[in-house]
């Protein structure tokens, strides 16, 4: 596979993701702004821009309506929705030739649904509803790529762009939760509620399963543990690295690069760190510095996949 074409299916998977991410952890925002009280509204809704990257708040402007327009609608911040769909069409539309019409039919109206939509037009109606409907459309993509497109090389290097953007935007999640947690109560830090917990597997898709899981006793050591560690459920970062590790060997198999070996060794320390890991250990030690090795080991995978498919030199391919 020509690597321009690796390049933007890769992209183009992680840029649908990241956008049905943000559209996931702003409606669960929204769900939170129902009772509560402004007290409890400005941290929120700084841990919220916090995890998406975002610019924190001033003190007093912890406005929803401004807030999630910034985050949907504005074109000039590569976090928004409206940026990263954009982005993920851009690169669709390089390697239309690679992908089933049924997926660039799919893209294409999640696409146009966000652009013929507005701040002030969600608002008058069902803000909520609107990122509902955003969710089941990256969903529903993701659905008709595996149903629809052969899996070789070309699928492998889409999951594996899907679940690198899964794995960092869950341990970042993960991050901003367990830092106000372990921060002393004399920084004068809001600590965190029963309502929080509930609030951060949501924001996952994770609620119901976790409930399955440990029951309804959502307990911060039982939320780690489940969020990092569990090997099934989809939305944990152990289940991301398994996959990330699984897509880049088919993609070795199939290219036979002789940069490939690097990538494939980071992908499998990253698993096996979560394959033995121990959320007892993890958060009586230092949890920040754990979850920020995730990300890094996320950062180091992706440099090596470039390093061994995309940016590599044309004097070391002809070797190959």
């Amino acid at each position: 596979m020509l690597s321009r074409v690796a390049d933007n299916l890769y992209w183009m998977s992680r840029y649908l993701e990241r956008a049905e991410h943000t559209a996931r952890v702003l409606a669960v925002g929204l769900m939170q702004t129902i009772d509560q009280n402004p007290r409890q509204a400005h941290p929120r809704w700084t841990r919220l821009l916090e995890a998406l990257g975002a610019s924190a708040l001033a003190d007093g402007e912890a406005d929803a309506s401004r807030i999630t327009a910034s985050l949907t609608f504005d074109a000039e911040n590569p976090h928004s929705i409206v940026s990263c769909i954009a982005s993920a069409r851009a690169n669709a539309r390089q390697v239309r030739e690679q992908i089933s019409s049924e997926m660039w039919e799919q893209l294409n109206r999640v696409y146009l649904r966000v652009r013929a939509s507005s701040a002030a037009q969600i608002w008058q109606g069902e803000p909520i509803e609107f990122y509902q409907r955003l969710k089941e459309g990256a969903h529903l993509f993701q659905g008709i790529t595996d149903a629809t497109m052969s899996h070789g090389e070309g699928w492998f290097f889409i999951q594996v762009g899907r679940y690198l953007e899964r794995a960092g935007s869950t341990a970042k999640l993960l991050d901003t939760h367990f830092q106000v947690y372990f921060a002393p109560e004399a920084k004068g830090v809001a600590q965190l509620e029963f309502n929080d917990w509930v609030t951060l597997l949501k924001s996952c898709t994770a609620f119901e399963a976790y409930c399955k899981v440990y029951t309804a006793d959502v307990q911060p050591p039982s939320v780690a543990e489940f969020l990092l560690l569990d090997s099934e459920s989809p939305r944990s970062v152990r289940f991301a690295a398994d996959r990330i590790e699984r897509g880049l060997q088919a993609i070795s198999r199939s290219t036979g690069s002789r940069w490939a070996g690097r990538a494939e060794r980071l992908a499998g320390r990253l698993r096996a760190s979560l394959d033995y890991g121990q959320v007892d250990e993890i958060m009586a030690e230092d949890m920040h510095a754990y979850l920020d090795t995730i990300r890094r080991q996320c950062g180091a995978i992706h440099a090596a996949i470039y390093q061994a498919y995309i940016t590599y030199s044309v004097e070391s391919a002809i070797v190959q």
